[in-house]
C-alpha cells in the first residue's frame, strides 16, 4: 500500500487526509473540468474559464507528499509570509513568483485596466455624461447594498464586508484591489468568486433583463450622435479627470493611473504602445489571472465558513447592482419622453465590455435594427469609473474608522 501511495501520490494523498478535503478536492476537479468545458463553449467567458478551469482542476488533482511529510502542491502557496521561507519556495513551486509579484500587491489588477483604457472609447460617455453617470450611479447600488448587509447580518468586519461588497460593481480588478488592501486575509475566497460571479452574468442578467424589462419596450431604438471631440480635447479630458480622482481618493490612484493612462496612450495614438496595451499587457494579464486564480481554489478554500457569506453577498451584490441600473434604464425612459430603452441601464454595471454587449442582444433579439450600443459602452465606461471611486471610498473611509 505504502509503494502503490508513493508511486502514485495523486491518488495516495485522497487516501491519507481528511475525507472532507477529499471529497472537496474531487468536487473541485469536477467543478474545473465543467468552467473549461463551459468556456469552450462559449456560454461563459472563454479568456478567464479555460484556464480557472484546468488550474482548478489541476490543483486539487496534483496533490503529493512534500519532503517534510506533509500534503501540498508544487504549484504555489499564497499563505507563506516568512520572508526566508518565501525565499525557498519561489525556487520550488513554480507559480509562487507570479503571486507575489503580480497578485499579492494588486499589480495584475493595475495591467488588467490598463488594458480597458486602452479599449476604451470616451466619445461614448461624452455624448451622454449626465445619463452615462446616473445610470452608472444606479447600477452601483448593490455594493451599498451588500455592504449594509455585510455588516448588519451577517456580522462582518467593515473592512471585510466591503471587499466582499464590491463585487457588486462587477469589476474584477476593482475586487482583487479592495480585497487586498481591506480583507487581505479573505483575497484568494473573494477573488474566485468574484471571477466566477462577474462570468456568470452572461447567462444571469438575460433573465433580469427579461424581468425587469417587457418585450415591447427592449426593442426601442435610441439615437445618438456622439460630439466630434478633438483628440487634444479628450486627451486633457483623461489626463484631468485622473488627476482630480488621484487628488480626491489617493487610496484608488493606482488603479485610477492604470485606467487612465490607458485612455491617454489610446487618444495620443501612441501606436506601440497602444499595441502593446491592447494585444500584449490585455491578453498576457488576463491569461495568469485566469490560471492563477484557478490554481489558488484549493480544497480548503470552499471548507472555509466564511465562502457562504461570500457567496450570499456576491449574488445580492450583483442582483441588486443589476436591478439598480435598470432602475436607472426606466429613470431615463420617462424622462426623455419614452425615447430611450430601459435596457441600457444594465450596461451601467461596469463589466467591460459585458453588459454593454448584453444590453445590445436584448435590443436585437426584438428589433434587428435598433441600435443601442454606443449609449450602452458610455454607461458601461462611466460604470468602471464610479466603481473605481467606490472602492476609494472604501478603503479611506474603512481605513480611517479602523
Amino acid at each position: 500500500m505504502e509503494f502503490l501511495m508513493a508511486l502514485f501520490p495523486g491518488i495516495g494523498t485522497f487516501f491519507a487526509q481528511d475525507p472532507m478535503i477529499a471529497v472537496a478536492r474531487l468536487f473541485l476537479i469536477a467543478v474545473g473540468f465543467l468552467l473549461a468545458y463551459m468556456g469552450f463553449t462559449q456560454k461563459l467567458e472563454p479568456l478567464i474559464m479555460v484556464p480557472m478551469g484546468i488550474g482548478m482542476l489541476c490543483v486539487n488533482a496534483g496533490v503529493l507528499f512534500l519532503s517534510d511529510g506533509s500534503i501540498g502542491t508544487m504549484l504555489l502557496d499564497p499563505l507563506v509570509s516568512d520572508p526566508d521561507e518565501l525565499m525557498n519556495i519561489l525556487q520550488i513551486n513554480c507559480f509562487q513568483p507570479i503571486y507575489n509579484f503580480m497578485f499579492s500587491n494588486g499589480l495584475i489588477a493595475c495591467l488588467v485596466f490598463m488594458g480597458i483604457g486602452a479599449r476604451s472609447e470616451i466619445s461614448f460617455l461624452l455624448a451622454r455624461p449626465w445619463t452615462s453617470i446616473t445610470i452608472a450611479l444606479f447600477a452601483e447600488a448593490g455594493t451599498f447594498v451588500a455592504l449594509a448587509v455585510g455588516i448588519l447580518g451577517f456580522s462582518l468586519e467593515p473592512g471585510q464586508a466591503a471587499a466582499i461588497a464590491t463585487i457588486g460593481g462587477a469589476d474584477g480588478p476593482m475586487v482583487l484591489f479592495t480585497s487586498l488592501l481591506l480583507a487581505p486575509e479573505l483575497f484568494v475566497p473573494i477573488s474566485i468568486i468574484a471571477y466566477l460571479y462577474l462570468s456568470l452574468t452572461y447567462g444571469g442578467y438575460p433573465y433580469l433583463i427579461r424581468l425587469l424589462v417587457p418585450k415591447k419596450y427592449r426593442g426601442i431604438d435610441v439615437e445618438v450622435y456622439p460630439p466630434e471631440v478633438p483628440q487634444k480635447s479628450k486627451f486633457i479630458f483623461s489626463v484631468v479627470v485622473c488627476g482630480v480622482l488621484c487628488l480626491i481618493l489617493p487610496m484608488a490612484a493606482p488603479l485610477i493611473l492604470s485606467f487612465f493612462i490607458g485612455v491617454a496612450v489610446k487618444e495620443a495614438e501612441i501606436l506601440p504602445f497602444q499595441k502593446l496595451l491592447e494585444d500584449g499587457i490585455t491578453y498576457f494579464s488576463t491569461f495568469f489571472l485566469g490560471l492563477t486564480l484557478g490554481i489558488l481554489c484549493e480544497a480548503s478554500v470552499i471548507l472555509n465558513p466564511v465562502v457562504v457569506k461570500i457567496l450570499v453577498l456576491g449574488v445580492i451584490a450583483l442582483a441588486v447592482s443589476g436591478i439598480g441600473g435598470l432602475l436607472g434604464g426606466w429613470l431615463f425612459y420617462w424622462i426623455s419622453k419614452k425615447n430611450f430603452n430601459p435596457v441600457i441601464g444594465i450596461a451601467g454595471v461596469s463589466c467591460v465590455p459585458t453588459t454593454a454587449k448584453l444590453a445590445q442582444h436584448a435590443a436585437t433579439e426584438e428589433n434587428p435594427f435598433a441600435i443601442i450600443l454606443p449609449v450602452a459602452m458610455g454607461a458601461n465606461i462611466c460604470g468602471v469609473i464610479t466603481s473605481a471611486i467606490a472602492a476609494g471610498v472604501f478603503v479611506t473611509t474603512i481605513t480611517m474608522i479602523a
